[in-house]
């Protein structure tokens, strides 16, 4: 290979017959003369430090950019420099054929970009999103803008920086949704108050900052042609448009159309659209605009969710995102040069970044104040719409390439963008946690609602499609009357696929239903059909959440907080049927949603295990007190079992609904007597039981008894389980409390067998794998305060509650699972 330099351009000559393959180390070829081996190599280094780096600055809050960032620094010719591992494996004559993989990747995850976005939100946005987002595109733009006009004539810099200056105070002002969605879905913030308020926000400045960069390279384009073709780039640029908004954009709805509900998108159609995505940038580099501006459109207006632009998202996103993109940011930073950076342009445009970071921040904060928003939320909304990320670097280094910015600005710019993400993302996870919104001061559970004698108020949260029959069963054995009426709400809760941006739709009747609500729609009609026929008994209001899996549960927090709601019921992730439990569901995210749900929610929580009695699977069993349904409920002691029993109470009063309360005593407390700090907790159960039996008392009929009650003498975890395991065969529902002092010898050794921590010692038992009875299960924990955390064994976290609180048993313990 032999190298010449003219001028400013380097020329290198390459033997073309070792071009493409070798033919083995055995046949006296070394692979890395060979452009195949060498591109193979550097994705695989890409891909893996990468990964492994992300997998060191994820637990220091750092997003996957500056991973990505830092690795494509890392290999750059500015570090690595002329060692034999970089003429080995980075060759110069290796990026022709590695940067148009890079591209490749880099056309394919801008496709992306579009998919997952939603315009929509653009014209739905609400007020303070919309005043947020036009400060955040006009304030920065003014006031870089403003001081690069001060810099140009206060300061000599040298040509190439001045020709720049205004384009780099444009580029800084400018944002993108893409880095905000990409920003808040790795913190966990997606379908946080913040993250719906900071999305819907830089849909309306991103928006308005793309479309002022594409009228500003269009016509930065036109100038490098003789004749000016500006007004060919124009109509070229919209006939391309129409081509894709009259043309493909129908034929993809056909798509949607023509594909069956519930089945997989077929592969002829996901082969069409790919094939599009190509011909779109072609098209573009065609007409003289950027290749990868015809994709983007296209992943506009693809519809976006399921099927079809969740289907692409499946098929493409992993392997764009973890192999082909690490090799872009390889590209980019081979295209920055350290060492020529002098200190005085780095100085200038670092003072146009930071101009630009402080605009933001005051575009945002200002507005968020006036509309009352929180100080501390403002600062964090601030600093999410003040990120930059991959978008923003397409954008320079387009600009690079039309001479727009020269490279050493190019290069601090990059390092600004490192610095200034580095340092907000950390900051953002630790000024902003949304569960401490989720604390109240006052007590939401049905225990307390009983006393007030008010509406009753549910959540209940629907994983899929199966969970609908034993909710509807449980929302009818809760007796709604016209005197004690139920507000319900049914939230179904959908894994976020295909779009950047988290959905909350409320769904009323006579409304126009969203294309959005086409999963949720049999969900919706049979709680609306249930609640015709309870008219005047009970209100339902459906709604359809659409989230990333690990931050789901703020959805539900949330609407538990606002609507005052007293118990949410959330149906255990195991799934049983007539063979037996569906294994498929155990290692799904469920699991991670129902434990997030139970650490934060503001009220009280009630885990559904349905073994077939309430959906209808199993026949339920014969009721020995001659009524319909037959309950059963096992107390204890302690805040959860009152808020079981309160629940029970109210079942009880329906007059199909036989309830047995089955006491078990400690004999050993009564043997050794009774710690003075629980007094009070004998007290509040006294009083809960007290109520039951008054209720069971005015349940009764001549020649009828629907309500029993038993009291068993227990001494060790033996007994207990032999009284819990002989009514698996009489009930179809049985209640139990979720946390007990695991110091008890009633729990003696059931802490090391658990296989459902989250149901508790009582409920772990009746819904084991190994337990194949088919009575169905409510585990209840009451809403309380004042947990502090105390690791007691590898995988298990209990936490235990040392306060005085009243409402709460001394000494109760919390098992957790972590994720």
């Amino acid at each position: 290979m032999n190298e010449s330099t003219t001028g400013a351009k380097k020329w290198v000559c390459k033997d073309l017959s070792k071009l493409v393959r070798s033919a083995g180390v055995f046949y006296g070829d070394n692979p890395f003369d060979f452009s195949t081996p060498i591109l193979y190599a550097q994705l695989s280094i890409s891909a893996l430090l990468t990964a492994l780096l992300q997998l060191i600055l994820n637990p220091l809050g750092q997003s996957a950019f500056i991973s990505q960032m830092l690795v494509g620094i890392i290999l750059s010719p500015s570090i690595i420099g002329d060692t034999t591992f970089a003429k080995t494996v980075f060759p110069e004559t290796s990026f022709y054929i590695s940067g148009t993989f890079a591209f490749f990747g880099c056309m394919l995850f801008m496709f992306l970009v579009g998919v997952k976005m939603d315009l929509g939100s653009v014209f739905t946005s609400g007020r303070k999103a919309v005043a947020i987002g036009l400060c955040c595109f006009i304030f920065p733009f003014l006031m870089n803008t403003s001081v690069a006009v001060i810099l140009k004539q206060m300061v000599k810099m040298d040509v190439a920086l001045d020709n720049s200056l205004f384009s780099i105070a444009c580029f800084q002002s400018m944002s993108s949704f893409y880095v905000t969605a990409c920003l808040l879905t790795d913190l966990k913030l997606l379908n946080s108050e913040l993250g719906y308020l900071a999305v819907s926000s830089s849909m309306i400045s991103g928006t308005l900052s793309w479309l002022v960069i594409l009228m500003a390279f269009t016509v930065r384009q036109s100038s490098f042609g003789s004749t000016h073709p500006l007004p060919l780039l124009a109509v070229s640029l919209c006939v391309m448009v129409v081509i894709i908004l009259g043309i493909l954009r129908p034929i993809m709805r056909s798509m949607v159309k023509n594909t069956n509900r519930g089945r997989a998108v077929p592969e002829h159609y996901i082969t069409s659209v790919f094939l599009m995505v190509l011909c779109c940038a072609f098209l573009g580099e065609f007409v003289g605009q950027h290749f990868m501006l015809g994709p983007m459109i296209l992943g506009l207006v693809v519809p976006d969710g399921p099927p079809l632009g969740s289907a692409l998202v499946d098929k493409l996103e992993s392997y764009v995102s973890s192999i082909l993109l690490p090799s872009y940011f390889i590209y980019s930073g081979a295209s920055i040069d350290l060492c020529s950076v002098d200190m005085k342009t780095f100085g200038i445009v670092w003072v146009l970044v930071f101009s630009s970071f402080f605009a933001k921040l005051v575009a945002a904060m200002v507005p968020s104040l006036l509309c009352k928003m929180p100080l501390v939320d403002s600062l964090a909304l601030g600093l999410v719409l003040s990120t930059q990320g991959i978008t923003d670097i397409l954008i320079w280094q387009h600009g690079m390439m039309l001479r727009l910015v020269d490279q050493k600005s190019y290069t601090c710019m990059i390092l600004s963008t490192i610095f200034i993400t580095g340092t907000i993302t950390p900051l953002i996870k630790l000024l902003y946690n949304p569960s401490k919104r989720y604390a109240s001061t006052k007590l939401r559970t049905i225990e307390h609602a009983s006393e007030n004698d008010s509406e009753l108020r549910l959540l209940a949260c629907i994983h899929r499609q199966d969970n609908t029959p034993s909710i509807i069963h449980l929302l009818q054995l809760s007796n709604p009357t016209i005197k004690k009426p139920i507000c319900f709400y049914v939230v179904h809760l959908i894994r976020l696929v295909g779009r950047s941006s988290a959905l909350l739709i409320t769904h009323r009747p006579g409304k126009r239903k969203s294309s959005h609500s086409i999963q949720s729609s049999r969900i919706i009609n049979a709680f609306q059909h249930f609640e015709e026929e309870n008219h005047g008994k009970l209100t339902i209001t459906a709604v359809t959440a659409m989230a990333p899996s690990a931050s789901m549960h703020n959805d539900v927090c949330t609407l538990a907080l606002e609507k005052r709601v007293a118990m949410v019921i959330i149906p255990f992730h195991k799934l049983w049927t007539r063979h037996g439990s569906d294994e498929t569901l155990m290692n799904n995210p469920l699991r991670t949603v129902n434990l997030n749900i139970l650490r934060n929610a503001p009220c009280s929580v009630g885990i559904l295990v349905d073994r077939g009695s309430l959906s209808g699977i199993m026949n339920p069993p014969v009721s020995s007190t001659k009524t319909t349904h037959s309950i059963g409920m096992v107390f204890l002691e302690g805040p959860d079992d009152r808020e079981a029993l309160a629940y029970a109470t109210r079942m009880a009063e329906h007059p199909s609904v036989g309830v047995t309360v089955v006491r078990l005593r400690d004999l050993n407390k009564a043997a050794t007597g009774v710690d003075a700090e629980d007094v009070r907790n004998i007290e509040l159960d006294s009083k809960m039981l007290e109520k039951f039996m008054a209720v069971a008392k005015g349940a009764g009929v001549v020649g009828k008894k629907r309500h029993h009650f038993r009291d068993k003498g227990v001494k060790n975890s033996v007994e207990m389980i032999n009284v819990v395991r002989s009514m698996e065969k009489l009930y179809e529902l049985i209640l139990v409390g979720r946390r007990h002092s695991s110091e008890s010898p009633l729990f003696a050794g059931l802490t090391e067998w658990s296989e459902y921590p989250e149901l508790g010692f009582i409920g772990d038992v009746l819904a084991s794998s190994s337990n194949n009875c088919g009575v169905s299960l409510l585990v209840v924990q009451q809403s309380d305060e004042g947990k502090t955390s105390k690791a007691k064994c590898p995988g298990v976290v209990v936490t235990t509650n040392n306060n005085n609180n009243n409402n709460n048993i001394a000494g109760s313990v919390r098992v957790d699972i972590p994720r």
